[in-house]
């Protein structure tokens, strides 16, 4: 592990739209600065991710100064979203989690979400991360908090890793999907210099200035398999890790992590594997 670095960081500024890289990022309690603080909530109060409209793949959100957003998507003009203020939250369902957000109070920002997905659909804020929503209870501890990711603050890729991956689908049924991209895994912190699936084995690291800890491997969806270019699905890399990668009944790449302090991660930190944190 001695080689082990960190290649590239990326945020997700709205939930489930296109990554956005960075050369460093502050790292929170709850995750990455500007991680996943905006999402998409259908008229239900539901959340809108890739798995029921694999067409967000193509929508890009870029942070701006004071946490605002500035969407666009491939036949769009490009819209400016400020960060809401003096609008009360509103409670909405985020998979089994109940949240309180805070509705965007530009009622363009509705229509441009909506007009993208030909579905009535309204832009949402996290206003306190801090406070609004507990990591998983079953892998988290008292007062650890996550922004409107899946579940965890960050998730950990290795390059081996995907290697390891791409070699399996080049040898199954499904080799012209192959090789598949990082990006269909949504990662945070991407890290080269490990061997395959040694990520399996970690339970702290650190990464430059600040340490985590391993929460648990993180399961797999259909987003996986949606080309970032098209939003067309295949079978891959879900059938492959199907074969080669299940565990406890899910399939799995990558780690989630959990922040155990704040600080500034870059590319070109060191990776230390921890036998406690520092």
């Amino acid at each position: 592990m001695g080689n082990a670095r960190l290649q590239s960081v990326h945020i997700h500024p709205v939930k489930a739209f296109r990554s956005l890289p960075l050369r460093e990022v502050v790292v929170e309690p709850w995750g990455p600065a500007g991680d996943r603080r905006w999402m998409l909530v259908d008229d239900g109060g539901k959340v809108v991710t890739q798995r029921g409209r694999p067409h967000l793949a193509l929508a890009t959100a870029e942070l701006l100064p004071g946490g605002g957003v500035r969407l666009s998507a491939p036949g769009t003009r490009p819209l400016t979203v400020p960060v809401p203020r003096g609008v009360g939250t509103v409670a909405v369902r985020l998979f089994r989690d109940k949240v309180e957000v805070v509705p965007a109070d530009d009622e363009a920002a509705h229509a441009w979400c909506s007009a993208l997905l030909g579905a009535d659909v309204r832009l949402a804020h996290l206003d306190d991360p801090a406070t609004r929503r507990p990591v998983d209870p079953r892998y988290g501890r008292p007062g650890e908090t996550v922004s409107l990711a899946d579940g965890f603050p960050l998730l950990l890729t290795t390059t081996a890793s995907l290697d390891a991956l791409n070699s399996l689908i080049a040898r199954g049924g499904h080799a012209a999907e192959g090789p598949v991209p990082m990006n269909r895994f949504r990662p945070n912190l991407v890290v080269s210099g490990t061997e395959p699936w040694a990520e399996d084995g970690w339970s702290c690291i650190a990464v430059g200035e600040v340490s985590f800890r391993v929460a648990k491997p993180c399961g797999r969806c259909v987003v996986t398999t949606t080309d970032r270019d098209t939003a067309r699905r295949g079978a891959e890399p879900l059938h492959s890790l199907g074969r080669h990668r299940r565990v406890d009944g899910g399939l799995v790449f990558g780690q989630n992590l959990v922040p155990l302090g704040r600080g500034t991660v870059r590319v070109g930190d060191p990776v230390r594997i921890l036998d406690r944190p520092d």
